[in-house]
C-alpha cells in the first residue's frame, strides 16, 4: 500500500534540489563536470567516490554501492523513515502532504496521531512557561541544586506542572482540543464520576521525545517529600511506546554517530548532567529494562555502548541484563563503574565531567567485567561452586551471536575457572545448542540443501496450528514471495490448497509433499510455540523478495555503469526507475 500518490512524489523530487539538500550535509561536494563529487557520507573513505546528478536527482557511491534519489539521501544520513524524509523535504518545499487513495483508509489514525503530537507540544510549551512563572519557584530551585544551567534546562525542555487538579486541563480546553483527546494523551485522566483531572500535578516535568525530536510523552519528578510515585510517566499511547523510545537520543544521536559509540545511563538527570560536561553521545533507559525493540533503534547509530549504571546491587543487576541483551543484538558492550553511592548525576557534580568522561575511557569490556565479577561470588576450592559457576557463564556464552566472540570468551572462560580451553568450548557448543530460540532448533536444510528462514517456518506453524487464520496470509503471497525458497514448495503446495476445509488441510498438505519436506513440516508442528508472527511472516517474505530483486538491478546498473554510462543511460535511468519503486515498497512493508 502506497502512503503516498506517486504523482505526489514525482512533485517533490522535482521541487528538492538534490544537490542543495547534500551539500548542505556533505561539504566536501564539489563539482566535477556535469556532476558533483565528494567523499561518501556512508562509509569512510580518503579518495571521493560519491557522486549526485542534479539533473536526475540521483546519487551514488562507487566505493559503498550505496546510492538513490534525494529522499533516499534524508532516509540515509538523517536516519529517518522514508514517510520522515517525504514530510520534511516537503516542509522545506513548501508541498502540501497528501493522501494516497489507500492511505485514506488510515486517515483518521494518522489524524489522531498528529492530534497528539500537537497537544503534547501545546502541553510542553504550557509547562515551560509554568517553570519560568511565580508557581515554578520551588522547581527552579530544585534544578539550581541539582546544577543545572538555564542552558541546559532550556535545551532538555524541563518544565513544571503546578498543583492545581484542573490548570493544564482548562488550558487544553482553551485551546480547543477535546476532553476525549486530552485522555487519550495521557495528559489528563478520567477519574470517579466523570471527573478530569490532570495527571502531572506539583511535579517538575520532563519532556520525552522520538528520535525525530517530537515531544510524546512526559515523566514527571515528586517536588516534596513522601510525594508518591517518585518519577510519574505518561500512559502508553499510540504515539508512545515506553520499550521503543530511549530518552534523550534525539539530541544525541549525531554526537553518537561521530562517536562510534553511545553511553548508556538510567536516568534524565543522569542524561542531563552529561550533556551539560560536554559528553553528548549519552542517553538513556529511564530506569527500565531495556528492550530489543530500543537496542534495535539505538543499532541505527552506533553499534558500540558503554554502560554506567549505578554501582547498587538493582543497579548492577540492570547492567547485567542490559549488557546481554545488548551483546545478544550483536553489540560491543563496556561498563563503567562509579565509586559506591555514585550514579552519573552526582558523581559529575562532585567530581566534574572531565572525571566522568576519564571513568568512560577505563571502561572495561562487559564479558571480563562480568567474569571477574562473578568469579569473586564463588569459592573455586569448591566444586560445587566451581560448577555453579561455570553453568552461569555458559548460559552468558550462548547468546553472543558469532563464533568467533565465543571462542574469545571461552577462553577467559577457561583461564579463569582453571579448565582446559577444549572443555569449555565444547560446553559452550553444547549450552549455545540448547539455548537456540525454536526458529533456529527446527531450522533444518531441505533436498535442495538450503536452509528455511524464520519466517517460512513461521507460516508453517500457522498453517498447521492456526489453519483458518494462516489461509488469508498464503492469499496474500504470490509466487514470486516464494522464488527461490528452501521452503517454498511447501507454502506454494498449501496456497493450491486453499479452497479446502480448513479441519483437513494440514493432512492434505502432507499427502502432496516429498519425504524432506514431509520431516521439515512435522518437526516444525511438533514446536509448541510459533517460529514468528505469520503476519510479520507473510511481510518478511514479501520484503525478502523485494530486497532480491533490488540487488539484481543494482548488479544490472553497476554493470551497464562500468561498460559505460553515456552509452546506456536510458537503460540506467530506467534500472534506477526500478530500483525505486522496490525501496518505496520496501518503506511501506516497514511502515508501522
Amino acid at each position: 500500500m502506497s502512503l503516498f500518490p506517486p504523482s505526489f512524489v514525482d512533485d517533490l523530487k522535482s521541487h528538492a534540489d538534490i544537490v542543495q539538500v547534500v551539500t548542505e550535509r556533505v561539504p566536501s561536494l564539489k563539482r566535477s563536470g556535469a556532476t558533483w563529487k565528494g567523499l561518501c557520507p556512508f562509509h569512510g573513505e580518503k579518495t571521493p567516490s560519491f557522486h549526485v546528478n542534479g539533473d536526475k536527482g540521483l546519487f551514488y557511491c562507487f566505493g559503498c554501492g550505496v546510492g538513490g534519489d534525494v529522499i533516499k539521501f534524508v532516509e540515509l544520513f538523517d536516519k529517518v523513515t522514508f514517510p520522515e524524509a517525504v514530510r520534511q523535504l516537503a516542509a522545506r518545499a513548501g508541498l502540501v502532504v497528501p493522501e494516497s487513495e489507500d492511505a485514506r483508509q488510515d486517515a483518521e489514525t494518522q489524524r489522531e496521531r498528529d492530534a497528539l503530537l500537537t497537544i503534547h507540544d501545546v502541553a510542553a510549551a504550557w509547562f515551560r512557561e509554568q517553570l519560568a512563572g511565580p508557581m515554578g519557584a520551588a522547581a527552579r530551585r530544585l534544578l539550581t541544586d541539582r546544577g543545572m544551567t538555564a542552558a541546559t534546562i532550556e535545551q532538555l525542555g524541563f518544565g513544571y506542572a503546578p498543583a492545581s487538579r484542573e490548570a493544564l486541563k482548562t488550558h487544553l480546553m482553551k485551546k480547543g482540543f477535546a476532553p476525549a483527546l486530552a485522555i487519550r494523551s495521557g495528559l489528563v485522566a478520567e477519574r470517579e464520576q466523570g471527573v478530569l483531572a490532570d495527571r502531572f500535578r506539583n511535579r517538575l516535568i520532563i519532556p520525552i521525545a522520538r528520535d525525530t525530536g517530537s515531544v510524546i510523552a512526559f515523566g514527571g519528578r515528586a517536588m516534596e517529600a513522601g510525594q508518591q510515585p517518585k518519577y510519574l510517566n505518561s500512559p502508553e499511547t499510540p504515539i508512545y511506546v515506553k520499550g521503543r523510545t530511549i530518552y534523550g537520543l534525539h539530541l544525541s544521536k549525531a554526537a553518537i554517530q561521530r562517536a562510534r559509540h553511545a553511553v548508556l545511563v538510567e536516568g534524565y538527570f543522569d542524561v542531563a548532567q552529561a550533556l551539560q560536561a560536554g559528553i553528548t553521545n549519552v542517553v538513556a533507559s529511564s530506569g527500565t529494562a531495556l528492550t530489543a525493540a530500543q537496542a534495535r533503534l539505538l543499532k541505527r547509530f552506533a553499534a558500540s555502548v558503554v554502560l554506567s549504571f549505578d554501582p547498587d546491587a538493582a543497579g548492577q543487576g540492570a547492567a547485567a541484563r542490559t549488557s546481554e541483551l545488548l551483546v545478544a543484538e550483536g553489540f560491543k558492550v563496556n561498563v563503567t563503574m562509579l565509586p559506591g553511592g555514585d550514579d552519573p548525576d552526582t558523581f559529575i557534580r562532585k567530581h566534574g565531567g572531565a572525571a566522568y568522561q576519564s571513568r568512560l575511557k577505563s571502561s572495561r569490556p562487559y564479558l571480563e567485567y562480568l567474569l571477574d565479577r562473578t568469579a569473586s561470588e564463588h569459592d573455586f576450592t569448591q566444586d560445587d561452586s566451581r560448577r555453579e559457576f561455570l553453568a552461569r557463564m555458559l548460559g552468558v556464552a550462548a547468546r553472543i551471536p558469532d563464533a568467533a566472540g565465543r571462542d574469545q570468551f571461552a577462553d577467559r572462560l577457561a583461564h579463569k575457572a582453571k579448565i582446559t580451553e577444549e572443555v569449555v568450548r565444547a560446553e559452550i557448543r553444547k549450552a549455545a545448542v540448547q539455548k537456540q530460540t525454536a526458529v533456529a532448533a527446527v531450522e533444518r536444510r531441505t533436498a535442495a540443501g538450503r536452509p528455511a528462514k524464520p519466517a517460512e517456518l513461521g507460516l508453517i506453524w500457522a498453517i498447521l496450528h492456526q489453519t483458518t487464520a494462516a489461509l488469508p496470509l498464503l492469499a496474500e503471497l504470490e509466487p514470486g514471495d516464494l522464488e527461490g525458497l528452501a521452503a517454498g514448495p511447501i507454502l506454494q503446495q498449501a496456497r493450491y490448497l486453499q479452497e479446502w476445509p480448513a479441519g483437513t488441510l494440514p493432512e492434505a498438505l502432507i499427502e502432496r509433499l516429498n519425504s524432506e519436506e514431509v520431516r521439515l513440516v512435522e518437526e516444525v508442528g511438533r514446536q509448541k510455540q510459533s517460529p514468528g508472527d505469520p503476519v510479520e511472516c507473510v511481510r518478511t517474505l514479501k520484503r525478502m523478495r523485494y530486497d532480491r530483486e533490488r540487488a539484481a538491478v543494482q548488479r544490472e546498473i553497476d554493470r551497464l555503469q562500468e561498460a559505460g554510462a553515456a552509452r546506456h543511460d536510458q537503460e540506467i535511468t530506467a534500472l534506477w526507475d526500478r530500483k525505486k519503486a522496490l525501496l518505496q515498497r520496501i518503506e511501506a512493508l516497514m511502515a508501522p
